[in-house]
């Protein structure tokens, strides 16, 4: 569970409760890694006892789907917690070591983070049951060496693993958060958050310690990034903090200058050079209505001899980010940084009330931090 942007090398494969589901590109490449180790590890870790080669790969390849689709019902055990909490679940995304549930933003109630966290690993532990009493049934039946025993006896040694490992105390892993939910019911949030990722750091710094000296790779990997996703939601947490309280009306640029969708991309060179601004509104002159923005990113890809015959309706982007002057500035940062834009228009009652900018946001965290 974590609150990061994972949309760029994913693919959508479904939804489940409304929450789209998508596969990293990384997780296509650790996938065929875990088919073979399935398939050549012996009972009751592995296939390799099984006299087909096929259906030594055919069970490491259920095993493998299967161990993926108990990490994504972990994650939904968290993302079930979260709505019932009203915390916006944006997708679940499969990666190289896992699942990760990207929310809209971390609650800060501790008894709801703690509910939310604590889900994810209850569910792994509930399947892990499961498992277990299954593989009871089943191998007095077909013998514990029969390849569904051993698929049994598996995902439910791995379900007590992905249960147990998440809620080692290190941020920003299930464990994490538990120990800040915990610490923030004795200090101040940011305190809690800052001391939550302290831990975190250490333990990814021990396990790369560790992994080089047992030669693990593995370890090595899961170290670093867990330290950077500790380091990454410190900052965040950081700057929604230093955010808090400020509306987007306290920093967006006021005074708005617009550009005609029949202005040619010559003339907005020069307004841009003139003014220093590097997006405007796009307005129909005779509606008044906004029909776009225009940026030099968009300038860019117009060679400079077709610039004067090039209108600026050809080049807007019509699809208009907005926000309300009374939404929290820390909404805009995230909306800018989700969309991978520079700036929001503000809106009021249809009309343009401002702009703000990746830019106004930056200065204003540097502000408010001295």
């Amino acid at each position: 569970m974590k609150h990061m942007n994972l949309s760029k090398w994913s693919i959508q494969i479904g939804k489940v409760m409304g929450i789209p589901i998508k596969l990293h590109i990384t997780f296509l490449i650790i996938l065929p890694i875990f088919v073979l180790v399935f398939a050549n590890n012996p009972a009751p870790f592995g296939f390799s006892g099984v006299e087909s080669t096929t259906l030594q790969y055919v069970f490491g390849g259920l095993a493998s789907v299967a161990l993926f689709s108990c990490v994504i019902l972990h994650e939904l055990g968290h993302s079930y917690v979260a709505i019932k909490n009203r915390v916006r679940i944006r997708s679940i995304t499969l990666m190289l070591f896992g699942g990760v549930a990207s929310m809209e933003e971390i609650p800060r109630n501790p008894k709801i983070e703690s509910k939310i966290a604590m889900a994810g690993p209850g569910v792994s532990l509930m399947l892990a049951v499961i498992f277990a009493l299954s593989y009871l049934l089943v191998a007095p039946v077909l013998g514990s060496d029969a390849p569904i025993p051993i698929l049994l006896f598996l995902l439910g040694v791995l379900n007590v693993f992905l249960g147990i490992f998440n809620l080692l105390p290190a941020f920003p892993m299930d464990g994490g958060r538990l120990l800040r939910a915990y610490m923030a019911t004795r200090m101040s949030y940011i305190n809690a958050t800052r001391n939550a990722v302290y831990v975190g750091k250490m333990f990814a710094f021990a396990m790369v310690i560790f992994g080089l000296m047992i030669l693990h790779p593995l370890l090595i990997l899961i170290g670093f990034f867990i330290y950077i996703g500790a380091s990454e939601e410190g900052k965040a947490t950081e700057i929604a903090m230093t955010l808090d309280g400020i509306k987007v009306s306290d920093i967006m640029t006021r005074s708005v200058i617009s550009v005609s969708p029949t202005m040619t991309v010559s003339k907005l060179v020069d307004l841009m050079f003139k003014e220093k601004h590097m997006g405007y509104p796009v307005v129909d002159e005779v509606r008044k209505n906004v029909k776009g923005i225009v940026t030099f990113s968009d300038v860019q890809k117009i060679p400079r001899e077709r610039r004067d015959i090039t209108s600026i309706e050809d080049i807007m982007t019509s699809d208009v980010l907005s926000i309300a002057p009374d939404d929290d500035a820390f909404t805009a940062l995230k909306m800018i940084s989700q969309r991978g834009v520079g700036r929001l228009l503000v809106m009021e009652n249809g009309a343009i009330a401002g702009i703000v900018s990746k830019t106004d946001l930056i200065r204003s965290i540097q502000l408010l931090r001295e």
